[in-house]
């Protein structure tokens, strides 16, 4: 088993939409960002390379490269799984906090488990998507950033007669 940690920020700035996990909210604005801004599947991106000490998400998909412009944050998921698929390595486990006042993300933490789940191929029971306020402190306390923090637990793949086994699903 490997642990990776990692954490986005954006400010929200008018006329982007407001992308969350690959979800988009009713919100008049959004991270801004060279690519979609979506904090949490940033976040994602940096925790799984941790846990394969590959690095981080600027590493690979730098704000620098035009390819990348308006890019949404699944697709860093995407390419950021095949990596680690390389290396044997498969996300197990999701454990994530966005740090925001608003939108409110309440009964939208369920759908955001469950789009983190269906992104990574795991059981939405082995995903978590917690809410903080930052009870008015700073740029996310007034409502002028978002914020995502994310731990995921990803495990080695052992080959045996051809095949990989999967320990947990």
């Amino acid at each position: 088993m490997r642990l990776g940690l990692g954490f986005d920020i954006h400010r929200l700035v008018p006329g982007r939409p407001f992308i969350l996990g690959g979800v988009t909210f009713d919100h008049p604005r959004g991270p801004s960002g060279h690519s979609d801004g979506d904090v949490l599947l940033h976040a994602l991106v940096d925790a799984l390379l941790g846990a394969a000490a590959l690095g981080d998400i600027g590493d690979h998909f730098p704000d620098t490269d035009p390819k990348w412009k308006g890019t949404a944050g699944s697709v860093f998921v995407i390419e950021t799984l095949a990596l680690l698929a390389k290396r044997k390595l498969f996300p197990v486990q999701v454990d994530s906090t966005v740090f925001l006042e608003v939108p409110k993300l309440g009964k939208k933490k369920r759908e955001l488990a469950e789009a983190l789940a269906s992104l990574l191929d795991i059981s939405p029971d082995r995903t978590s998507v917690k809410a903080k306020t930052m009870e008015g402190l700073g740029a996310i306390g007034a409502g002028e950033a978002v914020a995502a923090q994310v731990l995921v637990v990803v495990e080695e793949r052992i080959a045996k007669g051809g095949t990989t086994k999967r320990r947990a699903k």
